[in-house]
């Protein structure tokens, strides 16, 4: 990218960072280590960040704009309060990583380890999952309508409240997941795994579409054999 700065192998100070966001200039940071580091409050505008070590790193009420995360760690990041508009996120490990509170605007999660994430009172709009393992993640109320979940495993996920209207998903997992008050009319759960789903829960997916296979394991439950 045309006057982006390259910073290499090497851990950058809070001072280095914060001249950096006041430069405002875009900035490559490649195979540098975060772990731990304060970056709250900051102004990350066109900043890319690749294989690098961002283990719980805090970024509390940062302001991330058109900045990506390539094949990085960061297990255990806090992202509270933050603002992340046109954000991708594509590889690495994202597991435990803290969301709470934060906004999200054309924010996507591409083939990314997310266990254990936490996204309880996240403001999202236009966010996207694919290939992504969200297994135990905590996502109450997230607005899911019309989405394509591709390769997206819930399993044992918290996602209480979470609108699922007119959804799509494929190759996906909604194994023993939290499912109370979600809305799921006019979904397409055909390419979804819904082990662990009980009958008694079976009218959450009212006006969803499920396979014959699907609707032959809930019935399965009374003793029934759908041919």
């Amino acid at each position: 990218m045309p006057g982006e700065t390259l910073l290499e192998d090497m851990t950058p100070t809070r001072a280095m960072l914060e001249r950096l966001s006041d430069e405002g200039e875009p900035v490559l940071f490649r195979g540098c280590d975060f772990e731990e580091l304060d970056l709250g409050g900051l102004e990350m505008i066109e900043w890319r960040f690749d294989t690098c070590n961002l283990a719980r790193a805090w970024l509390t009420g940062a302001r991330l704009e058109e900045v990506t995360f390539d094949h990085c760690r960061a297990p255990g990041a806090r992202f509270v309060a933050a603002t992340l508009s046109d954000v991708v996120v594509d590889g690495g490990d994202f597991g435990n990583t803290n969301f709470l509170d934060a906004t999200l605007s054309s924010v996507a999660f591409r083939r990314c380890k997310m266990t254990g994430t936490d996204m309880t009172g996240v403001s999202a709009i236009n966010v996207t999952f694919e290939e992504v393992l969200l297994v135990l993640g905590m996502l109450p109320n997230f607005p899911f309508r019309k989405a394509i979940l591709n390769g997206v495993d819930f399993t044992e996920a918290d996602l209480r409240g979470c609108d699922f209207r007119d959804a799509v998903f494929s190759a996906s997992s909604l194994r023993d997941a939290h499912i109370v008050d979600c809305r799921f009319q006019g979904a397409d759960l055909r390419g979804a795994d819904l082990g662990g789903i009980r009958l008694t829960d079976a009218s959450r997916f009212k006006g969803a579409v499920i396979s014959k296979r699907q609707a032959g394991d809930l019935l399965s439950q009374l003793g029934l054999n759908v041919l």
